[in-house]
């Protein structure tokens, strides 16, 4: 009987420790209707003989690639080139229903690919146009006016900006009654004003924005390539960039002047800028992608480089420094019955710095759980046995063939959510290879700090003021739950889990380090003033950028794809004025 109940116990660990990844019975859920926009292309189009050059190539069309690539396209030819395939017709990309199939696929071809930071934590960077906009829970939310004060952004630019996103692809959601209780029971534990349905960050509870449609349909970046200008726009998919290429200026300075890449057979191409002043190469590949570019193509700390046998173009020891995540701890709260999925829509905003969120809906049935099982990877860190430094990617996919065994109270719950805002604990990204598709060596450094400790513990300590609310008594199995039965949360078949905990404090921070996962807002390696000036361009450098969260030294609001696209329209508009003004000068 013991033996039986611990192999029920690893079942679910694995499970809750990494989703449902996607297996035969998974695929029945994804498949693709090739329905895409006449302008994507496969990299394979692309021919070095036909001589077109750019006024801007733009390597990586996520997040903040596509809204800067259709700005400038609107007076400029514009190359965007992005490693992964089209959202269009991927269903699981497409219906909210499917976003954790999706986001734990691990296929060669999948949207998302995942990476396992030196700290034990899984994680995922997008392999899509759209980027993380394709495969994230969806929240719509701007970043605090303090935030975009500190950057030092154009305020009346950026209140333009975001709009312009805005208008295209987001939406205020239908409050599911997980999400209701969460607002709720935030009121009643004090997190207040209640700020209504708003984009704007502030103290307090609110509704944000969603990215999904009332019928769950997602709108992704990538539908904000439609508002650029399709006579100057090229975006060539499965383009996979391995390095930018440089010719020396007089004084030796570098500049770029293009890039190589490989298409989806691996055939080789370059594509060149125009040779002509205020042309660019700008990176949007993300807080893993633009910093690893940068090493690949030369430019980085020198002996790192020389390990790698790679020609130095540029000494810059900060590339790939300063890498932070914002730890994500949960508790899980198994409900008298099925409560409807809800990714996030409602969200706490503490002074000390701490968000609180949500999300819910599990499977029922078999079907379902091949579909719809609405459990987030990044919220398994408190239902798994297995600690962070003993986490492996073989043993998630060891259970994917296992999981029909799986008990459906396993999927009856919902979850509550921490996130630390602006984590002091920070890391490093380095090369483990020269091979574009390898995964750097990331570290975080979760909790090295003892102020994000602190505020962990504060966040749990919420939490548990949240699920004793009277609102959230009518959902959950028990209405008078104590801090020691919140941090070793079962569910129904009364598995216990890692490691035992009691209510001081020095063991909530020990829940805190045993349970950290990721929210996927993950930032650094580019910093302004380190690796970029204030308009990114890279420091030493001529004719290169780097324009995404990379350049970030913290993530923006509570979820920042909302700053991160203004940010690629921002930079659009800002690229063409001063162009603009040099071209009208010139006259």
């Amino acid at each position: 009987m013991a033996l039986k109940k611990r192999e029920l116990l690893v079942k679910i660990s694995l499970f809750f420790f990494l989703g449902v990844l996607r297996s035969t019975q998974g695929r029945e859920c994804s498949k693709e209707v090739k329905k895409q926009p006449p302008y994507l292309k496969e990299a394979s189009s692309f021919s070095s003989m036909a001589g077109e050059e750019y006024d801007y190539i733009i390597v990586g069309g996520g997040t903040a690639g596509c809204p800067l690539a259709a700005t400038l396209s609107q007076n400029h030819s514009v190359l965007l080139l992005e490693r992964g395939g089209s959202p269009y017709g991927n269903l699981n990309i497409s219906y909210m229903q499917n976003f954790h199939i999706c986001l734990t696929d691990t296929s060669p071809n999948s949207p998302s690919q995942p990476f396992i930071s030196s700290d034990g934590v899984i994680n995922t960077r997008a392999r899509v146009l759209g980027g993380g906009t394709c495969i994230n829970a969806g929240f719509y939310t701007r970043a605090s006016s303090s935030f975009v004060e500190a950057v030092g952004w154009d305020s009346e630019l950026v209140n333009e900006s975001y709009p312009w996103v805005e208008r295209r692809i987001v939406n205020w959601p239908d409050v599911a009654p997980w999400q209701a209780a969460l607002r709720d029971g935030l009121l009643e534990a004090g997190v207040a004003p209640f700020n209504g349905y708003t984009y704007d960050h502030l103290y307090g509870t609110k509704i944000g924005g969603i990215i999904f449609a009332k019928d769950g349909f997602r709108r992704t970046a990538a539908d904000l390539l439609a508002a650029g200008n399709p006579g100057n726009l090229r975006v060539l998919l499965h383009a996979t960039v391995q390095r930018i290429l440089f010719r020396k200026l007089a004084g030796g300075r570098p500049k770029a002047v293009g890039v190589q890449f490989k298409d989806e057979n691996g055939r080789q191409h370059r594509a060149l800028l125009k040779n002509a002043r205020h042309r660019e190469v700008i990176l949007s590949s993300g807080a893993i992608g633009s910093p690893q570019l940068l090493l690949l193509s030369g430019i980085g700390p020198k002996k790192d480089l020389e390990k790698m046998r790679i020609p130095l173009v540029l000494h810059n020891q900060h590339v790939g420094k300063g890498m932070a995540d914002n730890p994500l701890n949960s508790i899980f709260m198994p409900t008298k019955k099925p409560v409807r999925q809800s990714l996030i829509q409602t969200v706490g905003i503490t002074k000390p710095g701490v968000f609180i969120e949500a999300s819910s809906g599990f499977g029922q049935s078999s079907d379902s759980i091949r579909c719809h099982h609405g459990i987030m990877s990044a919220e398994i860190g408190q239902l798994s046995t297995i600690p962070p430094k003993q986490r492996s990617l073989e043993a998630a996919r060891k259970y994917a063939r296992e999981k029909k065994n799986l008990p459906k109270e396993a999927f009856r719950g919902g979850f509550v959510l921490a996130k630390i805002d602006g984590p002091l604990s920070t890391g490093h990204l380095s090369l483990l290879d020269t091979d574009v598709d390898s995964n750097p060596s990331v570290t975080f450094n979760y909790f090295s700090h003892p102020r994000d400790l602190r505020r962990c513990v504060y966040g749990i300590k919420s939490i548990a003021q949240v699920v004793r609310t009277k609102r959230f008594a009518e959902l959950t199995v028990d209405d008078a739950y104590t801090m020691e039965m919140l941090l070793n949360m079962s569910v129904q078949a009364n598995v216990n889990m890692i490691p035992k905990h009691t209510n001081d404090t020095a063991s909530i921070e020990q829940f805190c380090r045993d349970t950290v996962t990721t929210i996927w807002h993950y930032h650094g390696g580019c910093h302004v003033g380190k690796v970029v000036d204030d308009q990114y361009r890279v420091l030493g450098v001529s004719g290169l950028r780097v324009i995404d969260g990379s350049t970030f030294d913290r993530s923006p609001g509570t979820n920042p794809q909302a700053t991160v696209m203004m940010m690629g329209r921002y930079m659009g508009v800002k690229i063409l004025r001063k162009r603009l003004g040099r071209e009208a000068g010139q006259m």
